[in-house]
């Protein structure tokens, strides 16, 4: 089981925004790593987000909800915390895939009137066949 963190390798960056950076008690191995790295074809963000669900899920079943004397966990809010960063970053890497392909573009056919409406409804089907 092999642990690095190089920031300038694909790997180092999931790492740093994770975050998973210290070898003692590190989350993933380099190989966990690179899986998460080809389950989402590259992106450095999408594979950081997909490593935080993981967490996310091990957490809550592993914490649950413990109290005992002056110490207590709550594997559920640590796990929404985690899901929350995920969400965000999922949320940027959408933004810069969008950003890539120079943006979205759509046609909407708004109709006004019934005969608006009934010919809108005619060209469609002509379209279609």
């Amino acid at each position: 089981m092999a642990f690095t963190y190089d920031p300038a390798t694909s790997a180092g960056k999931v790492r740093l925004l994770i975050p998973d950076r210290v070898d003692s008690g590190h989350l993933f191995e380099d190989d966990e790593i690179d899986t998460f790295l080809a389950l989402e074809s590259s992106s450095i963000k999408r594979a950081a987000a997909l490593a935080l669900e993981t967490a996310a899920s091990d957490n809550a079943l592993v914490l649950k909800v413990i109290k005992l004397l002056d110490l207590s966990t709550d594997g559920a809010r640590t796990s929404a915390a985690l899901l929350e960063r995920a969400g965000k970053l999922r949320s940027q890497a959408d933004a810069e895939d969008s950003a890539d392909e120079g943006g979205s573009f759509d046609v909407v056919e708004w109709t006004v009137n019934d005969f608006a409406y009934r010919e809108r409804m005619r060209n469609e089907a002509l379209r279609n066949g």
